[in-house]
């Protein structure tokens, strides 16, 4: 399989071509630091799998979960390894629905990515024995659907990452606080995650955040 690396930290790309490497299955064919120049690679460079972050800067803001989706619509036959730092429930799942194959954590253990590799490449799904434990109590497998927000709960989500306060957001709609609040909760509750910290990586991750 042919190869493209993605990852803003130049010490973690030599190791993913070193793990990759060991796979014995594949050719590294390119490497990008951001979103702008993975996807300037991937409209130049013909490749089979990209392996990539998830958060990475980029003058086009495409990173995380829109950059996924950008890519999948783009190149919908590249599979698509995502190797991260992330633990968010939430992001996760939606990493899955955007076409993600394999979820690899940053923390796993070195084995693990050719493992993820050798899976993607027979059409498995791959999620790291970390990750696992945090998606269990989520009831997330290896496919699942995707979360959906009323449009009140997205713009209460967006706005609170913004850095407006529920009080504030409740006096620019009008409503009470604790209308906002239980649009807040019901949100993290479809969202299955359970702190501010999370949410706001979510926001982020979705694109929400500024």
């Amino acid at each position: 399989m042919r190869v493209i690396i993605a990852d803003d930290h130049p010490v973690v790309r030599i190791g993913l071509r070193m793990l990759i490497d060991l796979s014995g299955t594949c050719v590294v064919v390119g490497e990008a630091e951001g979103p702008d120049s993975l996807l300037n690679l991937l409209s130049s460079t013909p490749c089979d799998l990209l392996i990539t972050d998830l958060s990475m800067p980029g003058d086009l803001q495409a990173d995380g979960l829109k950059m996924l989706g950008m890519v999948r619509r783009r190149y919908p036959s590249v599979r698509i390894i995502l190797v991260t730092m992330s633990a968010n429930v939430a992001t996760l799942r939606s990493a899955l629905t955007e076409g993600v194959m394999a979820i690899v954590s940053k923390s796993a253990s070195a084995k693990e990515l050719p493992m993820a590799i050798r899976s993607v490449g027979e059409g498995r799904h791959f999620v790291s024995d970390l990750l696992r434990t945090a998606l269990a109590p989520a009831g997330i497998g290896h496919a699942s659907t995707k979360p959906s927000l009323s449009a009140k709960e997205h713009e209460v989500v967006r706005m609170l990452a913004s850095g407006m306060t529920v009080s504030e957001i409740a006096g620019y709609f009008n409503r009470s606080v604790s209308t906002i609040s239980k649009q807040k909760n019901m949100a993290m509750h479809r969202l299955g995650i359970s702190t501010d910290v999370d949410l706001f990586a979510y926001a982020r991750d979705s694109g929400m955040a500024c």
